[in-house]
């Protein structure tokens, strides 16, 4: 029998989310349009709530359609997740380079619900820092939004340590929504978030979100040492990323989940949701399989032992 959903609060707000969230930015770039709404009610019938896009994904707009046709009559059953601040290639206007404004965010906000076929924005997080636009304007405008019902909650994507503390600070002093969830690139293969984000996110009270947590596949077991990538894999297509990949460090973590008796994608997904400060691991799929597979491989729960070995060998 299938491990059943646990959920978790993002952050010190009252968002809940599963420890397992979908990434949808394969939708309208590595899978067929219409495989989707499989793929997407999969996840909903596995307990996956937080389902995370960004405006640029999908060929600009692509994913936020798709994802957004797909939710059709399930809306309510899910935490959607959305970005903005990447980008769009002059679809939201001319933004001169200026993606963390009042203005460019209500261009911004309101394509992505009309892509989205939704009134409200669940979590609406800025993808990228923009170092031109004061970071008290870029909070006031989604604080105007959050007051409007038009987003829930906030989060930042790709922040450095620093500038999470800086946008709390500036939050709290300011009377503004503050981020509740901090999306950046995070797994057994990349750990260096954990020298100042994670610190911080401790600090502030934040969550989070795990992207490329098999990092680009390299983690869920299909590549070997020596060999070319499977056909139709991630990495089919990318030989130097293969190559310069650190067989080492991946197959001493394949040793570390046989004697354990689970999986590589297991210590993979599970294995990080069990650190400090992880809302939902978000991890990608193409196929129903890979949609349940990650689930179950998400909620391994390993022992505070296991933890420390996983540090030592990933240090």
């Amino acid at each position: 029998m299938p491990a059943e959903m646990t959920y978790r609060q993002l952050g010190h707000s009252g968002l809940t989310v599963s420890t397992v969230g979908i990434g949808c930015n394969n939708f309208g770039a590595r899978m067929a349009d219409e495989d989707v709404p499989a793929v997407v009610h999969a996840a909903i019938d596995a307990g996956i709530t937080l389902f995370d896009t960004a405006d640029v994904y999908g060929n600009r707009g692509g994913s936020e359609t798709l994802l957004g046709q797909a939710l059709q009559g399930r809306r309510e059953e899910v935490v959607l997740a959305t970005k903005f601040g990447a980008d769009m290639g002059g679809a939201n206007g001319p933004d001169w380079g200026v993606r963390g404004s009042r203005r460019y965010i209500r261009l911004a906000v309101e394509n992505s619900l009309r892509r989205l076929g939704t009134d409200w924005i669940d979590l609406y997080q800025m993808h990228t820092p923009d170092p031109r636009t004061p970071v008290e304007e870029t909070l006031a405008a989604l604080s105007e939004l959050v007051a409007e019902g038009k987003v829930r909650y906030i989060g930042s994507s790709n922040f450095a340590g620093w500038q999470v503390v800086d946008a709390d600070w500036t939050a709290h002093t300011g009377n503004l929504e503050a981020f509740v969830s901090a999306q950046n690139e995070y797994s057994w293969l990349s750990r260096g978030i954990e020298t100042e984000l994670v610190p911080a996110l401790q600090h502030t009270g934040q969550s989070l979100l795990p992207y490329f947590p098999l990092a680009s596949g390299l983690l869920t077991g299909k590549y070997r040492r020596g060999q070319d990538a499977p056909a139709g894999t991630r990495l089919a297509g990318l030989p130097d990323r293969l190559a310069a990949a650190d067989f080492d460090l991946i197959e001493a973590l394949g040793q570390f989940a046989d004697q354990r008796g689970v999986t590589l994608l297991q210590v993979a997904l599970g294995g990080l949701a069990a650190m400090p400060t992880v809302g939902s691991v978000i991890a990608g799929a193409t196929s129903v399989e890979q949609v349940l597979g990650n689930v179950e491989a998400g909620l391994w729960e390993p022992s505070e032992d296991d933890l420390d070995e996983l540090r030592d060998l990933t240090v």
